[in-house]
C-alpha cells in the first residue's frame, strides 16, 4: 500500500520520533476483535463458553482480540446476539461515553450500529436510545443489529441532524457523534479508503462535522455528556472541530478521561494555523482529547474527545403533543402474552397497519409526527384474523426461561444451522416434553434465535426470512 506524500508529512508532523514506527506498523494485518453483549450474557460467562480462543482488549471490559473471523461470524453464538465483530479501537468511543440505566441517549451517526448496539446494551432495558443514520439504506442494517442485540428501548431514525433537533431540543442527557471523517486511521485495514481521501480528504470533512456537532449540542441537555470521535489523525477533523464548538459555545468544556496508558493526548500544539487563533485556556481544554495510533496499540487510529456541558441536569424539552394512546383491547396480543414471562406495559402499546408495538416510557407523550423512522420502540408482531405472529425482533429480547415453550438445542447440534438456514426440523424425540402444537421460542445454549410452530413431532421454521443463512 502506498500512502500519499502529502499524508505522510502530516504524520511526520505529527508524530515525530514515533514516525518510523508508525510506518512499520502499517505492513502489519489489522487486529480483529469482538465485543460481547452484556445485556444477554456475562463476560466471564461467554469466555467460559466462547467457541475460539479469546484476548482481552485492555481498553473496554467487553472487548476481545480473536483470530478465526469465519467462525465468528458463521457461529450459532452470532446468530443469537451474543457478541458484535467490531474493529478494537471503534470499541473506545461506546466505552468512554459514560453511560447509566434510565438515561436518554443518541447516536447522532449510527450506522452499521458497532457503537449503538453497546450503548442500548449499558441502558439495561431502561431509558431510550435514539440510533440515527442519515443514510436509509444504512439505517437498515442499523436496525438489524439493534434487534439482534435484543434491544427494545429504540428509536431507529434516518434524519438530517438539523431536522432531528427540532423534535429532540435540549432532550438527551448524552450524545454520541462518531462523525464521518477523512478515515485516515483505517488505511491499512481499508486501502480502499484512500481514494475517498484523495477525492475529498479533511477540508472536505471539517466543515460537515462542526455542523454535525452544533446540531447535536443543541440536543443535548444543561449538564449532559457529549462524545465526539474519528477515525482519523488530521488535526483539522479533530482538535480543529472540538475547538471550533468550544469558541461558538462557551457553555462546553472538554472532560479529561482516564485513559489506557498507551493512548495518546490531544495535540492542540501541532494543529498549526488552524488552533492559533484560540485562546490558551481552550488549547490547554484540547490536551485533554484522546489519540489512538496503531503503533502504540493493537488497533487502528482514533481521536475521541469527551465534552460536558454547563448548567444543571433537567427534564428534556418536549416536542407538541403525543404518540397517541392505545386506545383499544389488542385480545389476540393477551392471548399470546400469556405464554410470555414477562410483562409488557398495556399502557406501551400502539397499533399502526395491524402492527404492535410497545413503545418506550420516553416516547409515549413526545410526538415524533412527521420524523423518518424505522423502528419506534419493540416490534411485537403482527395481529390479523384474530391470531397473533410474533415477531423476530420479540423473540431477540426473550430468556430461554421467558416462554412457556421452548427448544434448546446444543450449539453442536447440526439442527441449529439447520433452522437458521430455514429448513423445518423433526424434534419427534422431545414429544414428551413439548405440547401437539403452538408458539415455540428456539435456542441455542439457552439463548434465544427465533419463532418455530410446532406441528405433531415437526418444527415449522419461522426463522425471519431476511435473516436466513445461506
Amino acid at each position: 500500500m502506498e500512502l500519499p506524500e502529502v499524508f505522510l508529512e502530516q504524520m511526520k508532523h505529527l508524530l515525530g520520533e514515533e514516525y518510523e514506527a508508525f510506518l512499520e506498523c502499517q505492513k502489519e494485518h489489522s487486529e480483529r476483535g469482538l465485543r460481547v453483549n452484556t445485556s444477554k450474557v456475562k463476560v466471564e460467562k461467554f469466555e467460559e463458553i466462547s467457541p475460539f480462543p479469546l484476548e482481552k482488549i485492555p481498553w473496554t471490559g467487553n472487548g476481545f482480540y480473536f483470530k478465526e473471523v469465519q467462525v465468528a461470524s458463521g457461529h450459532p453464538y452470532y446468530a443469537a446476539g451474543l457478541y458484535y465483530l467490531q474493529e478494537p479501537s471503534a470499541m473506545a468511543p461506546a466505552a468512554y461515553l459514560p453511560v447509566s440505566k434510565g438515561e436518554l441517549v443518541l447516536d447522532l451517526c449510527a450506522a452499521p450500529g458497532g457503537k449503538a448496539t453497546e450503548l442500548a446494551a449499558r441502558l439495561r432495558g431502561t431509558g431510550l436510545l435514539v440510533a440515527n443514520d442519515i443514510s436509509n439504506s444504512r439505517s437498515k442494517g442499523l436496525l438489524k443489529n439493534l434487534e439482534l442485540f435484543g434491544m427494545a428501548n429504540i428509536l431507529v431514525t434516518s434524519e438530517e441532524p438539523k431536522r432531528l433537533r427540532r423534535y429532540f431540543p435540549e432532550f438527551f442527557d448524552k450524545i454520541l457523534v462518531d462523525a464521518p471523517c477523512s478515515g485516515e486511521g483505517m488505511f491499512r485495514k481499508a486501502p480502499s479508503m484512500l481514494k475517498d481521501w484523495q477525492e475529498h480528504g479533511p477540508a472536505w470533512y471539517a466543515p460537515v462535522q462542526r455542523e454535525l456537532l452544533r446540531e447535536a449540542a443543541g440536543m443535548l441537555k444543561p449538564g449532559g455528556m457529549l462524545l465526539y470521535s474519528t477515525c482519523t489523525f488530521s488535526p483539522m477533523e479533530n482538535e480543529g472541530t472540538i475547538a471550533d464548538l468550544l469558541v461558538s459555545d462557551p457553555s462546553f468544556h472538554v472532560v479529561p478521561l482516564s485513559r489506557y496508558t498507551r493512548f495518546s493526548p490531544g495535540c492542540p500544539e501541532l494543529a498549526g494555523e488552524i488552533l492559533r487563533q484560540y485562546s490558551d485556556e481552550i488549547t490547554f481544554q484540547l490536551r485533554h482529547c484522546v489519540r489512538i495510533y496503531p503503533h502504540k496499540v493493537k488497533g487502528e487510529g482514533h481521536f475521541l474527545a469527551l465534552l460536558k456541558k454547563d448548567g444543571d441536569d433537567k427534564p428534556g424539552k418536549k416536542a407538541v403533543g403525543s404518540t397517541g394512546k392505545r386506545g383499544e383491547n389488542f385480545p389476540e396480543w393477551d392471548q399470546f402474552a400469556k405464554l410470555l414471562g414477562v410483562s409488557i406495559d398495556d399502557e406501551s402499546l400502539r397499533l399502526y397497519d395491524h402492527r404492535l408495538y410497545s413503545l418506550p416510557k420516553a416516547l409515549w407523550h413526545h410526538s415524533i409526527r412527521g420524523l423518518r423512522f424505522l423502528r419506534t420502540g419493540l416490534y411485537l408482531g403482527e395481529v390479523e384474523k384474530k391470531r397473533f405472529i410474533p415477531s423476530q425482533a420479540l423473540a431477540m429480547t426473550l430468556r430461554k426461561e421467558d416462554f412457556q415453550t421452548v427448544i434448546d438445542f446444543s450449539s453442536s447440534d447440526l439442527r441449529v444451522v439447520r433452522y437458521l438456514k430455514g429448513e423445518s426440523l423433526d424434534v419427534d424425540e422431545l414429544a414428551e416434553t413439548l405440547p401437539d402444537s403452538g408458539w415455540c421460542l428456539v435456542c441455542v445454549d439457552g439463548f434465544s434465535l427465533g419463532w418455530g410452530k410446532l406441528v405433531k413431532g415437526q418444527l415449522r421454521n419461522k426463522y425471519y426470512p431476511g435473516w436466513r443463512w445461506q
